[in-house]
């Protein structure tokens, strides 16, 4: 790999820190592409054949011609045309492929003082391994290249490559210098202790300006399955820290006056109203600041995608007209997707405007596209299991639940997967069970309308009829509109014969 930081276009890439740069801010480019593109640059103008790059890839690895190809698509993508409206990377037919731009081979490194402030960025250092036998080094450096791996599947992060982040091995660095080193905004540190048949993984997410710690959790497991049990935990490490990020990067702009901020910033102080997006106000706050985005950026595929669920919100709580809202809502969606298909939450919001609308194998299909592009991503799951909820699978939607709440047991959404679980169980026919989450859920977010309604449903049909009243009290307060009818025409269960049980309880709570 080329030393030398190479220019083309607005880009700037830095083979030695494993960094591509656009216009002074990061790109998230995975370790692969970063690769391909550091042959290619390397002999600009010229024809490299398949088989350079492949070893060039995967080294010593055979793998299919498929995936090449798959990763210059990526590469093409991610860089979008050059100036003359042409692709950057031409391919030639059955040899190889050429990179046809113009580059500029840049001597000695960046003044400190020209940097810009990096994006959202995160750089992985080795895993500190704490137990007494070296030999478990193997596991600690495992778990934190499947940290990253999964990490750059978040496609708005830019992800530190190892070969940069590992340079730091074992030595005692400080997370400002990690930062000023790869420009990055955080850094995940952990170690991983082992004694006897039990494991203990520690992980903590700190942000590099300050050396603030953001996010620390400890895990301990019993070591029965080793590569399972690692792809366990990274699983659980990044269910965590995606929604933490989305928090500490609300928090970066929330002080800022709107004519500071771009349209990443505007969707970053929507992420919170999304997440406890039940509520009327939560919505229109949502709402504003995306179409704040969306004047900056009318193509923008995440503040499309959220605007979308947003639209889906108001027709599941009961504050707007369903036809022309879900169809708003569905364009919305597909743009988002046209725009960025890899974006897991682009197919997230499609699947739930798709799930509010009572079409549950489109939905189905769209949050299964989700959770594959992001393992991680929790809340997906809980998503999911509503879908299967409405349309009378509930072992389905509550074994989602579980995935949920296995991968984030303390995110901000968990009071929607116990309401999710209630009426999953209430479809099942359980109605005391259904009551136990469907209150567990209000305990947690006295404000979420809907729980209070699904409450009100269960606690009827179980005949604890005083319990039935205050919940539809609440219900009311929320929904003032709430009416049989309404159910019938427009809540997101599937089944005639499910509604009416659902109205059935309703009523015995004392609904006109």
């Amino acid at each position: 790999m080329a030393k030398s930081r190479v220019a083309f276009g607005p880009f700037v890439l830095n083979p030695a820190t494993g960094t591509l740069l656009r216009q002074g801010l990061p790109v998230p480019i995975g370790y692969r592409g970063l690769l391909l593109l550091s042959a290619l640059l390397d002999r600009p103008g010229e024809v490299v054949t398949k088989s350079s790059l492949m070893d060039a890839a995967w080294p010593g690895t055979a793998v299919e011609e498929s995936n090449l190809s798959v990763q210059i698509a990526s590469l093409r993508k991610l860089f979008g045309p050059s100036a003359g409206g042409t692709d950057w990377i031409a391919t030639v037919s059955r040899i190889g492929y050429r990179f046809v731009g113009d580059v500029r081979i840049l001597e000695g490194t960046p003044e400190p003082e020209a940097r810009p402030e990096p994006g959202p960025s995160i750089a992985v250092l080795p895993f500190a391994n704490l137990s007494e036998d070296p030999g478990q080094q193997y596991f600690a450096a495992g778990l934190a290249e499947d940290v990253i791996t999964r990490l750059a599947r978040l496609r708005w992060l830019f992800v530190a490559a190892r070969t940069s982040s590992f340079t730091y091995g074992s030595k005692p660095v400080s997370v400002r210098q990690v930062g000023r080193d790869l420009g990055v905004r955080y850094v995940l540190d952990g170690s991983v202790r082992r004694s006897g048949q039990r494991l203990r993984i520690g992980a903590e997410l700190s942000e590099a300006e300050t050396g603030m710690q953001v996010w620390a959790d400890r895990y301990d497991v019993e070591l029965v399955d080793f590569l399972a049990l690692q792809d366990e935990i990274a699983g659980s490490v990044i269910a965590a820290i995606e929604p933490r990020l989305y928090a500490v990067e609300h928090e970066r702009f929330r002080a800022r006056t709107p004519d500071t901020l771009d349209a990443w910033g505007f969707v970053m102080q929507a992420m919170p109203h999304i997440y406890t997006w039940l509520r009327a106000d939560e919505i229109e706050q949502a709402e504003t600041l995306l179409r704040q985005a969306l004047d900056l950026d009318p193509d923008y595929s995440r503040a499309n995608s959220l605007l979308a669920w947003s639209l889906a919100a108001r027709v599941q709580i009961g504050c707007a007209d369903v036809a022309p809202t879900l169809a708003t809502a569905a364009l919305r969606a597909q743009q988002a997707i046209r725009r960025d298909p890899d974006d897991p939450w682009t197919h997230f919001a499609a699947g739930y405007v798709h799930m509010v609308a009572r079409r549950t194998e489109e939905a189905v299909a769209e949050l299964s596209e989700a959770i594959e592009l992001n393992p991680s991503l929790a809340f997906a799951h809980t998503i999911l299991g509503c879908a299967y909820g409405y349309a009378g699978m509930a072992a389905d939607g509550l074994h989602h639940c579980s995935l949920a709440t296995k991968l984030s047991p303390r995110a901000y959404f968990h009071p929607a997967t116990l309401a999710v679980a209630g009426l999953c169980h209430l479809m099942a026919g359980r109605f005391d069970e259904a009551v136990e989450f469907e209150r567990r859920a209000v305990d947690l977010r006295p404000d979420f309308g809907v729980a209070w309604r699904t409450l009100a449903a269960a606690a009827g049909l179980a005949g604890d009829l005083d319990l039935a009243r205050r919940a539809l009290s609440e219900a009311l307060r929320f929904h003032p509109t709430l009416c049989a009818r309404w159910v019938d025409e427009s809540h997101g269960i599937v089944r005639e014969k499910d509604r009416a049980r659902y109205i059935e309880g309703l009523r015995a709570a004392g609904l006109a």
